[in-house]
């Protein structure tokens, strides 16, 4: 694969780490269990679309 070709794909998946890693800081944060639920569910939906990596701890 060349490089302009695998850009779409590596931006993707930044993106997505970035996204998770703010939804985790999120959670720990998180006061209330609905707060905590929301957040759970929103990586969860994450996980599903990559099987083999764990994102909740």
């Amino acid at each position: 694969m060349s490089a302009p070709s695998r850009r779409p794909e590596i931006r993707r998946r930044r993106t997505r780490n970035e996204k998770i890693v703010q939804l985790r800081k999120r959670l720990t944060a998180a006061k209330t269990d609905a707060d905590r639920d929301r957040l759970t569910a929103k990586l969860h939906k994450f996980s599903v679309g990559s099987p083999g990596q764990a994102l909740l701890k």
